[in-house]
Parts: C-alpha cells; sequence; structure tokens
C-alpha cells in the first residue's frame, strides 16, 4: 500500500499540530498543512492528496466555500473530507454533510477514536482512488 497523504487545514497551528500527533499512530501517513481556505485550495492544485480533513471557521475563506469547491471539480469529487469544528449545532452538521463532508467530527476531539475516524476515511479513499 502506497503512503497516503492528508492535508490538514486548519488557521490553527496548534490545532494542526494536535491533529498530526493524534494520527501518527496511523502509520505510512505523509502530512500536507494548510492555514486558511485558500492556501487548501492552492494545496489541492499542486500535491495528491488521498484525504482532507478541514475546519469550518477561517478568516480568508470559511471552510463550507473550500469544500464547495472540493466538490465542484471532477478531480475531486470522491475526496474524502472530514470536517474537524468547535461548531457542535445540528444545523452545521447538517450543511456539511449536504456539501459534500464525509465525515463530521467536532472539537476538542478524543484521539483515541479520531485516529480511527480517519483510518476509516482513508479506506473509503482507497475505495475510490
Amino acid at each position: 500500500m502506497s503512503q497516503k497523504v492528508i492535508l490538514i487545514v486548519d488557521d490553527s497551528a496548534t490545532m494542526r499540530r494536535m491533529v498530526i500527533a493524534a494520527l501518527r499512530a496511523l502509520g505510512d501517513v505523509a502530512f500536507d498543512q494548510a492555514g486558511s481556505g485558500l492556501e487548501a485550495i492552492e494545496r489541492l492544485a499542486v500535491a495528491n492528496v488521498d484525504a482532507v480533513i478541514l475546519d469550518l471557521n477561517m478568516p480568508d475563506m470559511h471552510g463550507f466555500e473550500v469544500l464547495r469547491f472540493i466538490r465542484g471539480h471532477a478531480r475531486f469529487s470522491q475526496l474524502p473530507v472530514a470536517v474537524l469544528t468547535t461548531r457542535g449545532d445540528d444545523a452545521s452538521r447538517t450543511e456539511a454533510l449536504s456539501a459534500g463532508a464525509t465525515l463530521y467530527l467536532t472539537k476538542p476531539f478524543v484521539p483515541q477514536s479520531f485516529a480511527p475516524a480517519i483510518e476509516r476515511l482513508l479506506a473509503a479513499a482507497s475505495v475510490h482512488g
């Protein structure tokens, strides 16, 4: 199995580090990072990414806009996207899932359940990829 690449999109460098630390146990996984929605789109354009972990609340471009961009392009239409956000309300969850999110997870996350959820996300990427 070739190495999987996860793009972590969050305006908080600390949160990106926490996500990477929680996912180190997955083994043969590499991480790419973006600190904004615009940077995420730039990274997607130049990098081969197997899954995206996406924050919603970012300063330049909201996570929903990034998600709609991803789903609006044939190249990324099957790309698994996990939304990871502080927004635990049903309206945000419903909007994210109907916009094409594969998973909806809330912060703060529990590393013991977070890593297996992302592992399932990567398994789905293998099926579609």
